[in-house]
């Protein structure tokens, strides 16, 4: 039995007067990848935000890596050990792809020594370290808050549709990386329309219809596969 890392009961949360989940129940274990499979405004992104402790649990009860979603001081404490890559990159636009980088891993109490080789490793070290986040492509900048990820090794990863506006190569990388992270011990949760590219990468597929968890199953290979990778030594931002 692995050690919970999510723990959701009848939760709720609100968006102004607006139930975007309205009673979800779920349990993820250490070392999982749960892919979130729904349509558009199921309450995927709004159920990684509520875990991500920025959004707000408005009725039932819900812990994180043990942090109750309910006290507003524990969500804060909880933002430090996760990483949300969302639709937005929260990057700031005027400060260079380094500058960007390194701000977000101090902030986070990272490993400044990982952001050079990640942002190698991500394909925007080099030339492209000295450019504004502004002057990125849409690939670039994912590219960029990946990298940010990377050097804060959260303990849970919450990944929204982490391969949009990557080429080939960077949804390959997206899912070695998720691969690593597992194998070293993190936890993910991905919401992806992508189901299968996704469905590789996840030992569980969870579907979220109108703010609900309405099933749950098992059927993806076992993290056993996973192995052989090693960390990632050499290399949304919340």
């Amino acid at each position: 039995m692995t050690t919970p890392v999510i723990e959701l009961a009848g939760a709720v949360s609100l968006i102004g007067r607006f139930p975007a989940l309205a009673g979800a129940d779920l349990s993820v274990g250490t070392g999982e990848v749960a892919l979130l499979q729904g349509p558009n405004g199921a309450g995927k992104s709004t159920l990684l935000r509520l875990c991500a402790g920025l959004a707000p649990l408005s009725g039932g009860a819900g812990t994180v890596l043990g942090h109750d979603l309910s006290d507003r001081r524990e969500r804060r404490a909880l933002r430090r050990r996760v990483g949300l890559l969302g639709h937005g990159t929260a990057l700031y636009d005027d400060l260079t792809v380094e500058q960007n980088v390194r701000f977000w891993t101090a902030a986070n109490h990272g490993d400044l020594s990982t952001i050079e080789p990640a942002m190698d490793r991500l394909g925007v070290g080099g030339r492209l370290r000295t450019v504004p986040v502004s002057g990125l492509s849409a690939g670039q900048r994912r590219r960029t808050a990946m990298a940010v990820l990377v050097c804060r090794r959260p303990v849970l990863w919450l990944l929204d549709e982490p391969h949009a506006g990557l080429d080939a190569a960077g949804r390959d990388l997206v899912d070695e990386l998720v691969h690593q992270a597992v194998a070293s011990g993190a936890t993910a949760l991905v919401a992806s329309h992508e189901l299968d590219r996704v469905a590789g990468l996840a030992t569980r597929v969870v579907h979220v219809v109108g703010g609900h968890i309405t099933a749950q199953h098992s059927d993806a290979p076992a993290h056993g596969d996973l192995g052989g990778r090693g960390d990632l030594d050499d290399g949304e931002a919340t």
